[in-house]
């Protein structure tokens, strides 16, 4: 499903982030480290955010070849997501949604596993950080998929919504989506069989098991 060789990403302050060979197989993978280990550098880079060395493919398309072709294929949920004030989640909805080629019959739906309700329309300025994630969340769901990656999906947002979004993730691995997570809360990796587990450290690739 997702394969990564001589990845190489190096930062201005010295931070330096190198994977020789990952390939992750189609399922769910957890990736595990403390903060600054270099998790959200190797997400960001994997949907298209940051620029690298090296080389990425997802289902055979190579993201710096077919850089369209492949974003489409791949979902992603940031760990504190940020959205211009001025836009409401209705409007983010509708650009996304439009962009990934969704259905419009998944916009209700996701929105009332997520526990919405008619706070979409309002300007995103007034939003909590727990429906911000729960925007970014949506988003992530929206279109045909084949890798959604979440990073700290758990956080900020409540218990309630924290077991119909684990409900979610099990419907959509059983419709053949796959799935790479992070997180920092300890139950959380009780909450799914996972495929592989990563541990990073220090922008390396320390541990791969499955």
């Amino acid at each position: 499903m997702l394969e990564i060789q001589h990845f190489k990403k190096t930062y201005p302050t010295g931070f330096q982030m190198e994977i020789d060979s990952l390939h992750l197989a189609k399922g769910i993978h957890l990736i595990k480290g403390e903060n600054g280990s270099g998790k959200s550098t190797l997400l960001k880079a994997v949907v298209g955010i940051h620029d690298f060395e090296g080389e990425i493919k997802l289902d055979g398309i190579s993201l710096k070849k077919e850089p369209i072709s492949f974003r489409k294929l791949v979902n992603y949920s940031e760990a504190e997501p940020l959205f211009p004030d001025f836009l409401s989640m209705d409007e983010l909805i509708a650009f996304a949604a439009e962009t990934k080629g969704a259905d419009q019959s998944q916009i209700p739906v996701l929105k009332e596993i997520l526990g919405i309700g008619d706070f979409s329309k309002n300007p995103i300025a007034t939003y909590s950080s727990g429906m911000l994630k729960k925007t970014g969340l949506i988003l992530a769901f929206l279109g045909k998929p084949s890798l959604i990656i979440l990073d700290e999906p758990y956080t900020t947002i409540d218990v309630g919504t924290q077991q119909r979004l684990t409900e979610l993730i099990h419907r959509e691995l059983e419709g053949g989506v796959s799935f790479l997570l992070t997180s920092h809360i300890a139950d959380f990796e009780e909450f799914f069989a996972y495929d592989s587990v990563l541990t990073i450290a220090d922008g390396n690739l320390i541990q791969s098991h499955e």
